[in-house]
């Protein structure tokens, strides 16, 4: 058994040798993880990654106690199992790797070298007060509407699926837009740079299987545009007139 010493000599030794390389190294695996633990919490994939980690556990006890028929049998069905992860959840994996590689300037906001600009600033105040009153005179009326605000991934993926418009963002565009009857209404509106840039537009639906069964495809949709990039998404329910906000996975309801 260790003395006290020889655990605090121990402990000198380790730092000593300890170099900013192994900091950066600590760093990365951290943040590598906790990615993880993120993208299986926003997915249907977090049943499956709790059963690999249950699968690790168990190999590991098997390694230790020497059980050899148990650790053949889960070091060959771990093999599967990763194929089969990687078939079965192909599309949460597109998804991941797309807002992976929709991050432009991962340098440049690292280092807080992005500086906005005036005029810009200007623009999406003047669009989130109108976007503001659109949904108070929509939620009045019970009319049902997704309005993205597109941030840091770009969307034009999304923009594709919808109509491209140029327009400023007032209440009363976005009041016509989702009037009922109208070509774009069953559609998501897409703000850019503080104006409208698409109407209509088809959202990648989440796949949270804790959403409440009163909550239809439009909260389904703003919440798996907000899982699937950084956008912040109003709902604007068609049967309750209720207003939510979707943000990083999550749906915040008023």
């Amino acid at each position: 058994m260790y003395s006290l010493n020889e655990f605090l000599g121990g402990v000198t030794s380790t730092l000593r040798t300890f170099r900013l390389r192994d900091l950066i190294d600590i760093l990365v695996i951290t943040f590598a993880f906790y990615q993880l633990f993120l993208f299986a919490r926003k997915s249907r994939a977090g049943q499956l990654v709790r059963g690999l980690v249950f699968m690790l556990v168990c190999f590991a006890l098997a390694y230790l106690l020497e059980l050899r028929t148990v650790r053949w049998l889960l070091n060959n069905f771990l093999q599967v199992a990763f194929i089969a992860a990687v078939v079965l959840f192909q599309p949460e994996l597109r998804r991941a790797l797309e807002r992976l590689g929709q991050s432009a300037n991962w340098a440049s906001k690292f280092f807080s070298f992005r500086r906005a600009d005036p005029s810009l600033r200007a623009v999406w105040q003047s669009a989130v007060v109108a976007i503001c009153d659109a949904a108070e005179q929509l939620s009045d009326t019970n009319t049902g509407a997704l309005m993205v605000l597109e941030r840091n991934n770009n969307l034009d993926e999304i923009i594709r699926t919808g109509t491209p418009l140029s327009a400023n963002v007032i209440p009363e565009m976005l009041g016509t837009i989702f009037y009922e009857g109208t070509p774009l209404h069953d559609g998501a509106v897409i703000i850019r740079d503080g104006r409208i840039v698409a109407a209509g537009c088809v959202l990648p639906l989440s796949n949270n299987l804790e959403m409440g069964k009163d909550m239809g495809t439009r909260h389904r949709a703003g919440l798996g545009m907000s899982e699937n990039s950084d956008a912040i998404v109003v709902v604007v329910s068609e049967e309750t007139g209720i207003i939510s906000l979707a943000k990083n996975g999550v749906l915040i309801r008023r």
